[in-house]
């Protein structure tokens, strides 16, 4: 029987490494994604840096922590959350980014799904899309990926966010999402992107109940071979607060162990509120892997024990 990598159109191992316009973020190690929400109605951060100026400070806070890419987003994307217009959005978005192109020197993203405001904030000095729809709301992202050279994140969502909570139901919850991303995959590479430009997302938390973000979890180790660096999403979300229950300020060790297990399953990229306490803890993941790694390699195994 052929495998599910032979039937997939986009498979195979792919570079170690992904390119954010003229930036390349090497993934053989852990990548933090530090969020920057400039938005009144977040889930955890809503309204704290709705000031330019307290945005700015704040990224500069999540880089000194340790963040590798700095994601800015301008519409909450919380469960039951309404539509911002575009034009609203970039009145969040864009003053930051103004000041954020002139004193960081690591990648920022833009967490939109909206091409217009992704073509704004490109221009503005983002070198990444993080697009939550996994191009469902709005294809035209792609192309623009595409003719910019821009990153693209490919999360996956049913629905959207108003809507994602609905219904949480799935046959084969793993499977839906794996072929949901590779067929996220074939459309931007169908529009010009080139695969090292393109991470996947399973979406934990979005439009998943919290068994179904236990089970993407534990299962990461199935989208690997889709070729692209994996993206995790698992800060403070509410499916640790069920397991566990513990209100939204006190998920940030929970958070740490999620990424951690992620980081075993496949994960190497991680979008969280709390940076230094993931960046800690998946450093020394980091050194426990690649200790593994020189016990294990050839030639170094007789001398050892």
């Amino acid at each position: 029987m052929m495998s599910q990598a032979a039937r997939d159109p986009i498979v195979g191992s792919g570079p170690p490494v992904w390119r954010l316009g003229d930036h390349r973020l090497l993934v053989d190690r852990s990548i933090v994604v530090g969020v920057l929400n400039v938005t009144p109605d977040s889930f955890s951060d809503g309204g704290a840096y709705l000031e330019p100026a307290a945005a700015e400070e704040r990224a500069h806070q999540l880089v000194e922590e340790g963040a590798d890419v700095i994601d800015v987003g301008g519409e909450s994307t919380r469960p039951g959350a309404q539509r911002v217009p575009a034009g609203e959005e970039w009145s969040r978005i864009g003053p930051v980014l103004t000041r954020l192109r002139s004193s960081l020197a690591c990648p920022i993203s833009v967490d939109t799904t909206k091409a217009s405001v992704a073509a704004r904030a490109l221009d503005a000095g983002a070198s990444a899309i993080n697009d939550i729809s996994g191009l469902r709301a709005d294809p035209e992202i792609a192309s623009l990926a595409a003719g910019s050279g821009a990153g693209l994140v490919l999360m996956h969502m049913r629905g959207d966010p108003r809507t994602m909570q609905s219904d949480v139901e799935y046959e084969d919850l793993v499977g839906e999402v794996r072929s949901s991303l590779a067929t996220a995959l074939q459309t931007a590479t169908d529009s010009g992107c080139e695969l090292d430009q393109l991470v996947v997302d399973p979406g934990i938390g979005f439009g998943k109940s919290p068994e179904g973000s236990l089970q993407l979890l534990s299962h990461l180790g199935r989208f690997v071979d889709l070729g692209r660096p994996i993206m995790v999403g698992p800060s403070r979300k509410s499916f640790i607060g069920r397991v566990l229950d513990l209100s939204l300020q006190d998920r940030v060790e929970a958070t740490v162990a999620a990424c951690v297990v992620a980081l075993e399953r496949g994960a190497r990229l991680f979008r969280v509120h709390d940076v230094r306490e993931v960046r800690r803890a998946l450093d020394l993941a980091d050194s426990i892997r690649r200790a593994d790694r020189t016990l294990t390699s050839p030639g170094l195994a007789a001398t050892v024990g």
